[in-house]
């Protein structure tokens, strides 16, 4: 069939069934289908190599294996993820309190406010800063809001004052309301 052929179809009553069952009829000819065939392997390859390339980029990437371990782990340990990690982190901030110098007081202050900042960033809590964080929680969510932000501005008075002098009572209390805070957030 030519062009000419389908003119004359398209012209004729009831044009339009006969224009589809000729358009249905010249797609499934021969001759059609041996032009479309080298298309035809070309898309089935460039589809087979972009399914492969992103089950290799899956594989290949931290994400999946990521999410994979996340998941084990917590069904297997009825435990939230990284719980082993924050309890060896904050064992080394406990630890930091048996050396008696102000300088590990301060630095086991800073670790345990970071640690918090980490946790609460971990669980997608809104705002730029830790105190920013912890002015959007409610007590609901941390009944020792109040304290923590406490605490949190003894840390800003260790970081910004280098004249701030800090007491191992001090440095205890401090360091209890973090693992209070802890506690409550179920992360040690």
């Amino acid at each position: 069939m030519s062009i000419q052929d389908l003119i004359s179809i398209i012209m004729s009553p009831g044009s339009q069934e006969n224009a589809a069952n000729f358009a249905i009829n010249y797609v499934k000819s021969q001759e059609v289908q041996n032009i479309l065939l080298p298309v035809r392997i070309i898309f089935i390859g460039t589809g087979v190599f972009f399914f492969g390339f992103i089950i290799f980029a899956l594989l290949n990437t931290k994400w999946l294996r990521q999410k994979f371990l996340e998941s084990a782990v917590e069904f297997f340990t009825f435990k939230p993820y990284g719980l082993k990690r924050m309890t060896n982190v904050w064992n080394k901030v406990i630890k930091r309190l048996e050396n008696p110098s102000e300088a590990e007081y301060k630095l086991a202050i800073i670790e345990a406010d970071s640690l918090l900042n980490d946790l609460l960033k971990g669980m997608s809590f809104a705002g730029k800063t830790l105190e920013d964080k912890l002015k959007n929680l409610t007590e609901a969510t941390l009944p020792s809001v109040n304290k923590v932000l406490e605490a949190h501005q003894v840390r800003n008075n260790i970081v910004h004052d280098p004249d701030y002098r800090l007491t191992l009572d001090k440095t205890k209390e401090v360091i209890g309301i973090y693992e209070q805070a802890l506690i409550e957030m179920e992360a040690i």
